[in-house]
C-alpha cells in the first residue's frame, strides 16, 4: 500500500501534540504543588504569629501583677504593714496587668497626651 502524505504530517504532529499535553499536565501539577506550599506556608505564618501575640499578652499581664506584689512586698517591709500593702499593689498590678492586656489586644484606645474626648466620639 501506498502511505498518504498526509498520514506523515499527521505523525509529528499528533506526537507534539501528545509531547504538549504531557507537559501541560506536568505544569499544571507543579502549579498546584507550590500553591499547596504557599498555602502551608501561610497557616504557618499565622500559627506563628498567633503564638507571639498570646505569648506578648501572657508576659504583660504577669508583668502587671509581678510589678504589683514587688511593690507591696516592698513597701510592707519598709512600713511594717505586712500583709496588706502586698495585698492592694497585687490588685492594682492585676488591674494593670489587665489594662495592659486590652491596650495590646487593641480592645481599648492607647492614651494620647493632649487629647481629651469629647462626648460625640
Amino acid at each position: 500500500m501506498i502511505s498518504d502524505p498526509g498520514d506523515a504530517s499527521q505523525g509529528p504532529d499528533r506526537e507534539l501534540e501528545e509531547r504538549r499535553a504531557k507537559l501541560a499536565k506536568q505544569i499544571a501539577a507543579h502549579e498546584a504543588e507550590e500553591e499547596a506550599q504557599r498555602q502551608a506556608d501561610a497557616r504557618a505564618t499565622a500559627t506563628a504569629s498567633g503564638y507571639a501575640q498570646a505569648f506578648r499578652l501572657s508576659t504583660d499581664f504577669v508583668a502587671g501583677v509581678a510589678v504589683g506584689a514587688f511593690l507591696g512586698f516592698g513597701f510592707d517591709w519598709v512600713f511594717g504593714t505586712t500583709p496588706w500593702l502586698l495585698i492592694v499593689f497585687l490588685l492594682l498590678g492585676f488591674a494593670a496587668g489587665v489594662l495592659n492586656v486590652l491596650r495590646s489586644a487593641g480592645l481599648i484606645q492607647q492614651p494620647q497626651v493632649g487629647h481629651r474626648p469629647r462626648g460625640d466620639e
